[in-house]
């Protein structure tokens, strides 16, 4: 991995830990509740992050949870640029990851499957 690549997974990783703290902490929007932020992203020349968060326990549906998140992400960027000492945060775009889902969607499947061969034999 190259100097500039350790540095970039460094910066994620901080930008990772900050942001769930800010929100958990910080973030007001009755919209936003209970978030994972489960990865940080930064762009090849570190102008925007993207933040793949995931709702549990919310009684708003994510899109309304991205919206809240999406609201506050002045702050944020603002709090991130002073916590990390950055001279330049970059922007903040948040998605929402799914990988959860799609990981128990294929579970669910592959024991269907090993249901019906099982059942054949």
């Amino acid at each position: 991995m190259t100097a500039a690549a350790a540095r970039v997974r460094k910066i994620e990783s901080q930008l990772q830990r900050v942001i769930a703290e800010l929100i958990a902490r910080e973030v007001k929007d009755p919209r936003v509740g209970s978030v994972t932020v489960t990865a940080v992203r930064l762009s090849a020349d570190m102008g925007v992050a993207r933040i793949y968060v995931a709702p549990f326990a919310s009684r708003h549906d994510p899109g309304e949870v991205l919206q809240g998140l999406t609201h506050a992400g002045g702050f944020l960027r603002g709090q991130v640029g002073r916590q990390l000492g950055l001279r330049h945060a970059p922007r903040l775009e948040f998605a929402l990851d799914d990988s959860a889902e799609k990981a128990a969607r294929l579970t669910g499947l592959i024991d269907r499957a090993r249901a019906e061969d099982q059942a054949k034999h």
